[in-house]
């Protein structure tokens, strides 16, 4: 039934016939050779697809003047440094450092190590050492900076 609908939705309504007007007078016979002429004329025209209107392109943009490029001020609660627990130090180093830091540490190490899951990136497969941090042998990459946050002060 639904197909019946998607069919019928397709193509062209069809034109109503004109309403028909009371005659005043009766109309004079025309030859029969204008009639047919004009018969398969219409056929033809109801027949062609209507034509397309013509899409409306968007009105091409003025480039607007560009503000002055200004230079991204970091958060500072990112910028503060953190010490980090005695088993995260075993991995980044005993050095006070920003949370930025820390992760651009652990990253390097996981690389250096290749921890990272062949078959899924968004997991970290734990040594020794991410084992103390993590608690796992697997946690992913975004559960891992909630991890790492515990062990900052």
């Amino acid at each position: 039934m639904a197909a019946a609908k998607k069919a019928a939705a397709k193509k062209p309504a069809a034109k109503k016939p004109a309403a028909k007007k009371p005659a005043a007078k009766p109309a004079a016979k025309k030859p029969a050779a204008k009639v047919a002429a004009k018969k398969p004329a219409a056929k033809a025209a109801a027949k062609k697809p209507a034509a397309k209107p013509a899409a409306k392109k968007p009105a091409a943009k003025k480039p607007a003047a560009k503000k002055p490029a200004v230079k991204r001020t970091p958060n500072a609660a990112f910028m503060k440094a953190m010490t980090p627990s005695s088993v995260l130090a075993a991995v980044i180093g005993a050095n006070p450092m920003p949370r930025t830091e820390v992760t651009k540490k652990i990253w390097e190490y996981i690389k250096k190590n290749k921890l990272q899951d062949a078959a899924n990136k968004r997991m970290i497969n734990a040594d020794a050492k991410l084992k103390a941090i993590f608690n796992k042998a697997q946690v992913s990459m975004f559960e891992m900076t909630k991890l790492i946050s515990n062990q900052l002060k």
